[in-house]
Order: structure tokens, then C-alpha cells, then sequence
């Protein structure tokens, strides 16, 4: 199991694991995400600092998701397409998307880059 979901005060995006028996794939699953765009922010998800975590069990990986708003319109289509994407991953048999509300989004949650490009640093 790896990068639970954060506690309440730690801030900054998601990072796969540089090691274990799940690095790779957690890279792989990076890079997929960085495919998906918040459809109202011009950024990706990952980027965003909306990915919380990945936990695993064997091949079946739970991911802990969160959303800049609560009341987001989009949110069970951007978890379905999360959960599609993850799908792809060799090796990855099972996806399951929990959308978590705390700690809530804030942009200290994004990336460096993110951040320069929306003026944050």
C-alpha cells in the first residue's frame, strides 16, 4: 500500500512511488492521468493536485480522488473516465475511484508547474 490519502495540513501534488513492487506501475498510471483535464480548469488532474493517493491490493488498485469543488456537475464522469484510464494499465486487474472531500482541495495542492501557470508562484 502506498501515498495513503493525505492528513489534514500536507499539501502538494500526487508522486508515484520510486521504488517497491508497484513503482512502475504507478508511473504508468501518472502518465495516463496526466491525459485528463479538469473540464472547467485547464490543467490536468494530476497536475491539479487532485489525485490523493493509491492504495493496493495485489493487482486491484483503490485511487483517492478529489475535486476542486464539492458541488463539481462533472464529478461521476470525470471518476468514470479516471477509472477507464487506470483500467489500461497492464497488470492493473481492478480499478475502484473514491472521490474524498478531505482535506479539501486548495491550489498549495498543485504542482510547480501548475502553479506558475496560473500566477501561484
Amino acid at each position: 500500500m502506498t501515498e495513503p490519502a493525505p492528513s489534514p495540513g500536507v499539501t502538494g501534488p500526487f508522486a508515484p512511488a520510486s521504488d517497491g513492487p508497484y513503482a512502475q506501475r504507478e508511473r504508468q498510471i501518472t502518465e495516463i492521468l496526466k491525459q485528463i483535464y479538469d473540464p472547467e480548469i485547464p490543467m490536468n488532474i494530476v497536475d491539479l493536485g487532485l489525485i490523493y493517493g493509491l492504495e493496493w491490493a495485489n493487482d486491484s488498485v483503490k485511487l483517492k480522488m478529489t475535486l476542486t469543488a464539492p458541488g463539481c456537475p462533472v464529478a461521476g464522469i470525470i471518476a468514470e473516465e479516471v477509472k477507464t484510464a487506470v483500467e489500461k494499465v497492464p497488470e492493473v486487474k481492478s480499478v475502484t475511484v473514491e472521490l474524498v472531500w478531505d482535506p479539501p482541495w486548495s491550489p498549495e495542492r498543485m504542482s510547480d508547474f501548475a502553479k506558475r501557470q496560473f500566477g501561484f508562484a
